[in-house]
């Protein structure tokens, strides 16, 4: 429980301090860079996930059409 209250009261604090931070200029900067930065890494793992999908489904078909070629023989 105490381990708890701990990390209630470090997010808080986070919070609290992040917002203030977030009223300066600087801070605005600060943040936006970090978004832009998070934003691009999401797209990035997002396209690669695509892209690796459309690897593992082209394998698939292929497989497929394989089995069922070996079956028509």
């Amino acid at each position: 429980m105490n381990k708890l209250l701990w990390l209630l009261t470090g997010a808080a604090a986070g919070f609290v301090i992040a917002h203030q931070v977030n009223k300066t200029p600087e801070g605005r900067r600060f943040f936006e860079d970090v978004d832009s930065k998070a934003r691009s890494f999401g797209n990035a793992v997002v396209d690669g996930y695509k892209a690796r999908e459309a690897e593992l489904r082209s394998a698939v078909s292929d497989a497929e059409a394989a089995i069922a070629d070996l079956t028509r023989r």
